[in-house]
């Protein structure tokens, strides 16, 4: 009998530890702002790391991999549609090893399953939802799924892989060969031939342009910063300006629509990442960071060009939404302003209705933006009026017989009473701060600290210095964040290359010998750690042991960082 108790007792022992113990949710609190929206989500989220992917190895799952980020639209309709479903958590915690990415904490991660689904799928974005084997392969990727059409694709991705599992693994190493990196070593270019492909260039962006409107693409309009800024640079060139009068038309055109639409905020400055449609109406309302200072250096270096007094003020008002909204008392700046308010209406902290207007504005301030914004028209959402300037001042002024100084100040009283008002709302805050994106914005800073004498963004730029050395930098290495006063993520080769270029137009403005011997030294690490036998990794504590190296990384929303 006692034998048998025994042998009972080690068998249940035996048992207990086959059964793998139930995955709880490791986000609620977490420091990153994103990350910490899905706490207390009914889904078991794990984070990205060797311990999970080791969980998903033992117990034979794929790992269900959702990529977003704070400011994403999208991302908090999925939330609040699929991850905060009972039924839909069952499925993901049974089947499944979920796991919760912030794109921006790691950003090599994401460029890696972008580039899966974008060849797998034809489009890709975010929400970004991955199901990835557990050495690391992606097998199916897709976008933001509607509730119901997730359910469907979660129970049928689960019976493939538990009936054919083999088959799965099989076809995703494949297709994870064919996203290794090639191993072509650029060449220097022959005499003759960088000029050759800088003119091919112009014309294959003429040939997309949207003469109209200004920019690229027939659905929805994003700024396409750097593009615009190479060309720019061209257009800069005094033979170009005559052989290539087409060019600099459609860049006025373009800056024209983008300054007065409804991709920049008219109340407050700064711009949204992006509108729906192509001519610039409407806009998603996120506010990022590193659009906003590749933006204000956009416009700083066109109103040098075009020698327009108009494009400065939009690249001064960038810049000053920035130090004003986005900037900590530490000296930097914070990631995003979330594209829904407080009260979770897209875009309600920046609408306005009529009585709100009536009631802030004198008659005459009224009167002026009522024609500047359009006020007779019908608003496009049920949530107030997109301020857009559908008459210039000068316009406006020959309306109503004033001189058009009277009607710039009216319009910038009225402007000051609205900012004032709006403050008193509320909109959520990613508040982690990047090495990359405030290396951008010192950039930006260093360069209104040239054009302007005055100390206003010398001393902004000085503390975002400070910031990135004091702060992110501790002697040896970078920090990909900061957030709560810790650390986060890994720094890449982003961080390197973006926060060295900041450091370096710093340098050029304040003279320091020190920032420039720390810029090459940031330089050094960056090509030690990420320039491979393959080319240039955007990490190189990736945990999944691919061979991803390329030899020249694209410009995108953000700048090339090998480039």
């Amino acid at each position: 009998m006692r034998a048998m108790q025994i042998t009972c007792f080690l068998l249940g022992c035996l048992l207990w530890q086959a059964v793998p113990a139930a995955l709880t949710n490791q986000l609620k609190d977490h420091p990153s702002p994103y990350l910490a929206l899905h706490g207390n989500d009914p889904v078991a989220w794990q984070t990205w790391s060797q311990d999970t992917l080791d969980i998903a190895r033992r117990e034979n799952k794929l790992l269900f991999v959702s990529v977003g980020y704070f400011a994403c639209h999208w991302c908090h309709v999925m939330q609040r549609e699929s991850f905060s479903d009972a039924a839909i958590a069952k499925q993901l915690n049974a089947h499944f090893i979920p796991v919760k990415v912030d794109r921006e904490l790691n950003p090599a991660l994401d460029a890696y399953l972008i580039d899966f689904v974008q060849h797998t799928l034809g489009q890709a974005g975010w929400p970004l939802n991955v199901f990835v084997t557990p050495d690391g392969n992606p097998v199916v990727g897709t976008v933001y799924l509607p509730r119901d059409r997730l359910q469907v694709l979660l129970r049928d991705v689960a019976e493939v892989w538990q009936n054919n599992n083999a088959y799965l693994q099989e076809m995703a190493a494949k297709a994870a060969a064919l996203q290794k990196g090639d191993v072509l070593r650029p060449a220097p270019l022959a005499p003759g031939l960088g000029e050759k492909y800088l003119a091919g260039f112009v014309q294959q962006a003429l040939d997309i342009a949207d003469d109209m409107a200004g920019g690229f693409g027939e659905q929805s309009k994003f700024p396409m910063i750097d593009q615009l800024r190479v060309l720019l640079s061209v257009y800069g060139q005094n033979d170009q300006q005559k052989t290539l009068p087409q060019l600099g038309q459609f860049l006025q055109t373009t800056l024209d629509h983008m300054a007065s639409q409804g991709l920049r905020d008219q109340v407050g400055g700064g711009f949204y990442r992006y509108t729906v449609d192509p001519n610039w109406q409407t806009p998603h309302y996120e506010k990022m960071l590193y659009d906003n200072a590749g933006l204000a250096l956009l416009y700083l270096e066109a109103a040098q060009v075009f020698q327009r007094n108009d494009y400065r003020a939009v690249g001064r008002e960038t810049l000053d939404f920035m130090i004003r909204e986005l900037m900590t008392p530490d000296g930097g700046m914070v990631a995003s302003l979330s594209a829904v308010d407080g009260a979770n209406v897209e875009g309600g902290y920046y609408l306005w209705d009529k009585a709100t207007l009536n009631k802030l504005l004198s008659q005459k301030e009224y009167e002026v933006l009522s024609l500047l914004w359009g006020l007779d028209r019908a608003p496009e959402t049920g949530a107030g009026y997109l301020p857009k300037q559908m008459l210039s001042p000068a316009a406006v002024a020959q309306q109503l017989h004033q001189p058009t100084a009277q009607v710039m100040g009216l319009i910038t009283q009225a402007q000051g009473k609205l900012l004032r008002a709006r403050q008193q709302r509320k909109l959520p805050v990613d508040t982690k701060q990047l090495a990359s994106w405030n290396g951008l914005a010192l950039s930006a800073m260093a360069r209104g600290a040239q054009l302007d004498k005055g100390e206003k963004y010398r001393d902004a730029a000085l503390r975002l210095r400070s910031y990135l050395v004091g702060h992110l930098w501790d002697g040896k290495r970078l920090s990909r964040a900061m957030n709560q006063g810790g650390s986060l993520g890994q720094a890449g080769l982003e961080d390197y290359a973006y926060a060295a270029q900041g450091l370096y137009d710093w340098a050029a403005v304040s003279g320091d010998a020190k920032d420039r011997q720390l810029v090459r030294q940031w330089l050094a690490i960056a090509w030690q750690r990420f320039y491979t036998p393959s080319g240039w990794v955007h990490s190189d504590e990736m945990l999944i042991k691919q061979d991803l190296g390329v030899a020249v990384m694209e410009d995108g929303p953000l700048p090339s960082a090998s480039g």
